[in-house]
């Protein structure tokens, strides 16, 4: 009977071991899994956006900074109604362009410029300045005004430097 157990033994022993040593080869493969996949996942966030930064400094230097133009600065007295206190308007001026040839097209142009900003201003009231929804009026208008003056060119933007009601 002695020997007849020895074989069993041998057996549960082996069935035993087997298991075992699956769970050794998946735990194997998973850590070398995870230790690819974390690798992976260095490099890309390590090294994979350098090229990116290198395109995007390219393309900031290709960016030229914007030139300004001066406007003669703007007094008039605002709309009201009759009897009413004569209020005024002073404002600086500035137009944003894209180049210096722009600005230098623009120069010639300025008086007509000039005109064009008085007449608008001097129908404006008071209360059409207050907040900062009135100046973003004024200025979408201005911009509409000069970029009719100078067209086919256009400006990128008005730029106030000083308003005051007074």
């Amino acid at each position: 009977m002695a020997d007849a157990e020895k074989p069993e033994e041998g057996a549960e022993a082996a069935e035993g071991g087997a298991p075992k040593s699956k769970k050794k080869l998946i735990i194997i493969i998973a850590a070398a899994a995870v230790l690819l996949l974390g690798g992976g996942g260095a490099y890309f966030f390590l090294f994979a956006g350098h090229g990116e930064d290198a395109h995007q400094a390219e393309a900031a230097k290709e960016v030229k900074p914007p030139n300004f133009v001066e406007v003669p600065e703007i007094m008039v007295n605002l709309a009201g109604t009759p009897g009413e206190r004569v209020q005024y308007l002073k404002a600086k001026v500035v137009l944003e362009v894209k180049d210096e040839k722009l600005a230098e097209q623009i120069k010639p142009n300025m008086p007509r410029i000039t005109d064009l900003f008085q007449t608008y201003l001097r129908e404006l009231r008071s209360g059409d300045l207050n907040g900062s929804v009135g100046m973003f009026r004024m200025k979408e208008e201005l911009t509409r005004r000069v970029n009719m003056a100078i067209a086919p060119a256009q400006v990128s933007a008005v730029l106030f430097k000083e308003v005051l009601v007074q």
